[in-house]
């Protein structure tokens, strides 16, 4: 991650994207193009809200999207945050959060702070940092997946383990029997993998978690390894049928043995953010660090 505090460049045409289908996300997208419009910016709404039919809102293409904004704002939860990365982010443009979600580490800004901070962005008053895409191949095909939290192999079925030999830069490391693997980002450890047991890693480093999910074993324990390995699982013919998905979108269905090549992207993500902004504030408030025990 590369953080800046500075005086950074003004944004002329502002797209706005949103996974909320309801009154909330057409609320807090007119209010964010009354703010822009009052400082001479164009508000620009993708496709997601052409499903919210009532608000009679102007929607576009996301090459159109693409084409002419300098910035994209994201309205919801970090699932929000995650398509328009993949969709916008990838193609080097800037993404912000509302938060409109219940935990929402992507998303920094609250509702009632959206006109005081929108504000102090579109001066130019803000945080920037960059993070890495995982970038996935399966079977040496042409066609790349990338996810800025995690890839997750699993067996796609309840109580049925997968069967996979873990290489990492071509040395074999493992072969397991579990329900799935989950390859993270640091952006993803705050996800799926912290919910699996996975350690929490600053956006700062330049590194990928290996997680097995509940492992036939009983030593086994996450792999943290360089962003720039090259990762490799191999599927056994064993594993009648399995399922990979990138952050829990765009599940690909496999049957039997597969090789899947899992490494950093060259494409980046430039996040903003307020100037407040600080991630271990976001993990004492998201997720209850410094809580106090209660006393009975």
């Amino acid at each position: 991650m590369v953080k800046n505090n500075v005086r950074a460049k003004r944004f002329k045409k502002v797209g706005l994207h949103t996974s909320l289908l309801d009154k909330n996300s057409s609320a807090i997208g007119k209010h964010i193009e009354e703010i822009l419009s009052y400082k001479g910016i164009k508000t620009l709404y993708d496709e997601t809200f052409s499903k919210l039919n009532k608000s009679k809102i102007q929607t576009h293409t996301d090459q159109y999207i693409l084409k002419n904004s300098d910035l994209v704002i994201a309205i919801g939860g970090d699932g929000a945050m995650l398509s328009c990365s993949r969709k916008y982010g990838a193609k080097d443009i800037p993404i912000l959060g509302i938060n409109l979600g219940k935990v929402g580490f992507l998303t920094d800004i609250a509702p009632d702070e959206v006109t005081s901070k929108l504000l102090e962005v579109i001066e130019g008053n803000y945080d920037k940092d960059k993070r890495f895409f995982l970038e996935t191949n399966i079977n040496n095909k042409k066609e790349r997946f990338i996810a800025l939290n995690e890839v997750v192999i699993h067996s796609g079925a309840i109580a049925q383990l997968i069967e996979f030999d873990l290489f990492i830069d071509e040395t074999f490391v493992y072969r397991q029997k579990a329900d799935g693997l989950i390859v993270n980002s640091p952006t993803g450890s705050t996800a799926y993998s912290l919910s699996g047991g996975g350690p929490i890693m600053h956006p700062s480093l330049d590194a990928i978690t290996i997680l097995p999910m509940f492992p036939h074993s009983l030593s086994s324990s996450p792999l943290i390894v360089s962003a720039e390995s090259a990762i490799n699982i191999r599927l056994s013919e064993k594993s009648s049928s399995a399922q990979i998905s990138f952050d829990s979108h765009n599940f690909v269905k496999l049957k039997g043995k597969n090789e899947i090549h899992i490494g950093k992207s060259q494409s980046m993500l430039e996040l903003i953010h307020p100037i407040d902004h600080d991630f271990y504030d976001g993990c004492r408030s998201k997720l209850g660090w410094s809580t106090g025990i209660a006393k009975s």
